[in-house]
């Protein structure tokens, strides 16, 4: 037997071996985002818990009956019942949280609907087991080359083989429906093994696949997310975020889902603040509504609708109690107590506007600004300087170099003229 030195963190899971014929496995729940923990594991366990929570790769896991009363526990590698055949699994829950887990998602506790635990995985399956993995990869591309030549329109994002390496799941994407039986008959002739289709979304595809995200952190659906619930506008509007679709979509090309995180804060923090519907009613004039700083308990308020630059800081007590004084009939003195004056701008910084997108053409600009001021300055030196004196005219001196350079001229012409007539001179010569 090959020795084994592995980490799957798909599955969670460090494989090693110690002596021949010996291996021994240690959970690395780490990066394996379908461990759970079992905060009721002090609770003391009956017999009748016969029922186990076992996990595969990614987010594939079910729930398994103990029919030989096993004696088994958490991160165990077991062997269960499959559709055809057996597959190998890891027990990521066992006892009463196991009951928990299974109300959670609507499954009924019915032993008979059930599958069942086999045994512990013995080397000989834990064996066959990897050598079914060490596959997975390399029949996802063949996968899709074949997919290409049948010009199908969808994408095969990952490759689940069973235990026993007689089946394998395919998790494809596409936009719409796809034909694919005959890929199905092209794929159980390359492979020799029973093949399952199962589609999935973008964001199982971009759990699948993980990255970061525009926060510099991992994908939370690549961590720790594996139930995606449904994400709208509306988590948006309660945090009054800007509708922008560019910013509000993850990689995934759908809502972001840390949308929903905090939400519920914000849904709370929203219960104290007054619905001005109406401008407010002051001596000063009519404050109008700009927009609320939840989690400050600030509202801001401008006197000038079309141009609102000076914002006053408004607190919810304060809007509150002007709200009541509208209501009577009356006007508010002033917004703020003790501050007539108008506040600063709310105190956000825009990570957009930290560095200007120019600030490289401002220094590039002083750079070649110096650069001719110095070739200026060695032209000026080149140029033959002419001290004029106090009695002399300026006039006469032009006069005379330009004597001078056309004297220059005339002997670079006759020295360069082979046939020059030296019967006729030129008349300045004598």
């Amino acid at each position: 037997m090959r020795l084994l030195n592995i980490i799957n963190c798909e599955r969670g899971y460090r494989a090693g071996q110690t002596a021949p014929g010996e291996i021994h496995y240690i959970p690395h729940d780490g990066c394996c985002k379908l461990n759970i923990y079992n905060w009721l594991r002090d609770i003391p366990e009956d017999r009748a818990y016969q029922i186990f929570e076992v996990r595969f790769k990614n987010t594939h896991k079910g729930f398994f009956y103990n029919t030989n009363n096993l004696p088994l526990a958490k991160d165990d590698i077991v062997a269960v019942e499959a559709s055809s055949g057996h597959d190998i699994g890891i027990i990521s829950a066992a006892g009463p949280i196991v009951l928990l887990q299974m109300k959670r998602q609507n499954i009924t506790a019915n032993v008979s609907d059930l599958r069942k635990i086999y045994r512990k995985a013995k080397p000989a399956d834990i064996e066959k087991w990897q050598e079914a993995i060490a596959r997975e990869h390399r029949v996802m591309i063949k996968t899709r080359q074949i997919a290409a030549q049948f010009k199908l329109n969808m994408k095969v994002g990952d490759v689940e083989f069973q235990g026993d390496g007689t089946k394998a799941i395919f998790y494809y994407i596409a936009d719409d429906r796809v034909d694919f039986r005959e890929l199905i008959k092209a794929l159980a002739d390359e492979f020799h093994i029973r093949i399952e289709m199962k589609q999935i979304g973008a964001r199982q595809e971009a759990g699948l696949i993980g990255g970061i995200g525009v926060c510099g952190r991992a994908l939370c659906c690549a961590q720790w997310v594996s139930d995606f619930i449904s994400v709208n506008t509306s988590a948006a509007r309660i945090q009054e975020l800007s509708l922008n679709p560019q910013k509000l979509a993850g990689q995934c090309g759908k809502l972001k889902c840390c949308l929903n995180h905090e939400a519920a804060t914000y849904a709370e923090a929203q219960k104290n603040f007054p619905q001005v519907k109406n401008p407010l009613d002051t001596v000063e004039g009519p404050a109008y509504l700009v927009k609320n700083d939840v989690l400050k308990g600030i509202m801001w308020f401008t006197f000038d609708p079309r141009n609102p630059v000076n914002q006053i800081a408004v607190p919810v007590a304060r809007v509150k109690q002007i709200i009541e004084l509208n209501r009577k009939g009356e006007k508010a003195e002033f917004l703020v107590e003790n501050n007539h004056t108008p506040s600063a701008m709310p105190d956000f910084i825009s990570s957009a506007g930290e560095d200007s997108i120019t600030r490289f053409d401002r220094s590039k600009k002083r750079h070649n600004h110096k650069h001719n001021e110095q070739g200026r300055a060695k032209e000026e030196k080149k140029k033959p300087q002419t001290v004029t004196g106090q009695g002399q005219n300026p006039r006469k001196e032009q006069r005379a170099q330009s004597s001078k350079n056309n004297e220059k001229r005339h002997k670079r012409w006759k020295h360069s003229s082979p046939n020059n007539n030296r019967t006729n001179p030129p008349k300045n010569e004598k």
